[in-house]
């Protein structure tokens, strides 16, 4: 885990684009009032100007063919199929307004600057990938069209290379899933893109295409019953429930939801999930959004702004999910003293843009996340609160590697109030063969979950939720009130397992030790053989009440000493309690 205190602040700059043009230079004649105070314009001596007059309804219809006609050249092959998977629809309406070339030229190079990654850099490296997505696509996804105008090639060119694919590109003998409906059927050629993560989209994100036309052509679907090609074949491809007699196969077509999958142990729930899948796709479809300007001009930047710092501190962990994916959870602490409030109705809010940025060593980003968080109060207690903290929190799942984090936050109520957050990190790998452990966390909160909540919402780690505590500075322990209790939460990984026994052998011990005294207050020890014998992980999760514990500074260590593979780890945390 790692901790910083932001110094760094800057002063807002702000671009406007707009679609009309502005007027320099030209002085506007004075009016004065005669003796009867009467205003009165001066007298015109030129002839109206024919180009600013009001055009005509046939003038108008003229003009707006002539534009369409300069766009039947580049810039119209720029428009509809270089950006047309990533232009929003402010930025068209924009370029479809300007009246010349050089306006047009100056657009594009701005639209390509506002995505540069690296800014100072000659080259735009988020150009360069995104012609070689349309060049990938045209190679691999043609069918009778360009490979840029299929639904792959949209996805492809917008998000990039999914993170795995299960391609089935010739149909055939398929088991359904019970999400499905359960059961074996036959199918048309499909293919499930699964996305890991998603800017603007979410976590865990999968994408099926299915070529019902046998053609070559896949389309995306939001319905998991399209590429099934026994769908309308009397007696055939039946659901498990349609096999027992639970139900009929024509039951599919009579519920009039997205999806006909058949009747099942998990139907409710994929009727719940609906307008879920409907939001998910109007998500994939639509261009990238880039939300929060100001601040990821601050992020393009590498120079140190000054202004009002805006104090924010960060907390890093690292939980492993795979051998190629830990989970990082990001949470951001800020003192509310630190923010403007304002008021309404009795009401005073804080309100806080979040922008960060997650590049490798190649300075490519790898993921990006936007938020907007409010701080609401009661204005009779906004004094009183001052010294409370609001956290934010954020999972990322990263491959192991280096790289670095930038993070931007403004005060919304007081726009030049920005700090910014930069580290470094080192995301590690869990090898099979090493004993290992996540992150030790100490929260002030820690409870179990639903179990539809399991692995989703803030602060959630598996099916627990956890709201880490964030030390005030580098070094500086994390405080607890006597009246709070202790929850800590940390997983061991890879222990060894008895050939014999097929169970484990590690004995983990807990000590809490007094710094002032340097004595041991609390020692315990437990046998992972008796708590959960069979795995090769275990969770460690324990909650102390602080209320016999006098005022002063602890350090919490946990060892693990696995038996079976004769290895080693240990993890401790600093503490103060007043």
């Amino acid at each position: 885990m790692r901790t910083s205190r932001n110094f760094l602040s800057a002063a807002v700059v702000l671009t406007v684009m707009m679609g009309g043009s502005l007027l320099y230079g030209q002085e506007v004649p004075a009016v004065a009032p005669t003796a009867d105070g009467v205003v009165q314009s001066p007298p015109t001596t030129e002839k109206p100007d024919p180009l600013k007059r009001p055009l005509s309804d046939k003038e108008q219809i003229k003009q707006r063919k002539e534009v369409r006609k300069e766009l039947k050249g580049p810039y119209k092959k720029w428009v509809d199929e270089d950006v047309l998977w990533i232009i929003t629809d402010q930025e068209l309406q924009a370029f479809k307004s300007l009246s010349n070339d050089e306006e047009r030229d100056q657009f594009i190079e701005q639209f390509w600057l506002r995505r540069n990654p690296n800014p100072d850099s000659p080259e735009n490296e988020f150009r360069e990938q995104h012609y070689q997505r349309i060049a990938y696509a045209n190679e691999h996804f043609a069918a009778g069209k360009p490979g840029w105008r299929t639904d792959r090639g949209h996805i492809w060119i917008a998000y990039g290379k999914p993170d795995s694919t299960d391609s089935h590109p010739s149909g055939g003998s398929y088991e359904r899933p019970m999400e499905e409906g359960g059961g074996e059927t036959s199918t048309f050629p499909f293919e499930v893109w699964h996305y890991r993560y998603l800017e603007g989209i979410g976590d865990n994100i999968d994408i099926e295409f299915v070529d019902t036309c046998m053609c070559g052509d896949y389309h995306m679907t939001i319905d998991r019953s399209e590429k099934d090609a026994l769908k309308h074949v009397p007696g055939a491809g039946e659901t498990l429930s349609e096999q027992q007699g639970q139900s009929k196969k024509a039951d599919r077509f009579s519920g009039g939801g997205i999806e006909q999958l058949g009747s099942g142990p998990m139907s409710q729930m994929n009727q719940s999930k609906q307008f879920d899948r409907i939001s998910l796709a109007a998500k994939l479809m639509a261009p990238p959004p880039i939300k929060f300007k100001d601040l990821d001009a601050f992020l393009a930047t590498s120079k140190i702004l000054t202004g009002p710092p805006f104090l924010f501190d960060v907390r890093t962990d690292y939980v492993k999910v795979t051998n190629d994916t830990v989970l990082v959870p990001l949470t951001l602490q800020i003192r509310n003293g630190d923010m403007t409030f304002a008021s309404k109705d009795g009401v005073s809010t804080g309100t806080v843009n979040i922008l960060g940025r997650v590049t490798n060593l190649n300075h490519k980003i790898i993921q990006s996340f936007e938020e907007t968080v409010t701080v609401p109060t009661p204005t009779e207690l906004l004094e009183r609160t001052r010294n409370n903290m609001s956290v934010y929190w954020k999972a990322l799942p990263l491959r192991p590697g280096l790289y670095r984090i930038d993070i931007a936050i403004k005060d919304v109520n007081n726009p030049d109030h920005i700090g910014i957050w930069r580290r470094s990190i080192n995301v590690p790998k869990f090898d099979d063969d090493r004993l290992a452990t996540s992150s030790l966390i100490l929260a002030d909160q820690m409870e179990r979950v639903p179990s539809k909540d399991i692995g989703a919402g803030n602060f959630v780690i598996g099916n627990t939720r956890i709201r880490p505590r964030v030390p005030t500075g580098v070094a500086v322990p994390i405080t607890f009130h006597r009246a709070q209790s202790l929850n800590f939460w940390m997983q061991v990984y890879n222990l060894g397992i008895d050939e014999k026994s097929k169970h484990n052998g590690a004995t983990i011990e807990y000590q809490i030790m007094d710094l002032t005294t340097n004595k041991s207050i609390l020692q315990l020890e437990e046998l992972t053989s008796k708590t959960n014998p069979n795995s090769d992980q275990v969770t460690l999760e324990r909650s102390l009440p602080l209320a016999s514990l006098q005022p002063g500074k602890y350090e919490l260590s946990i060892k693990i000493n696995d038996g079976i593979s004769k290895q080693q780890v240990a993890e401790s945390a600093p503490f103060v309690i007043d």
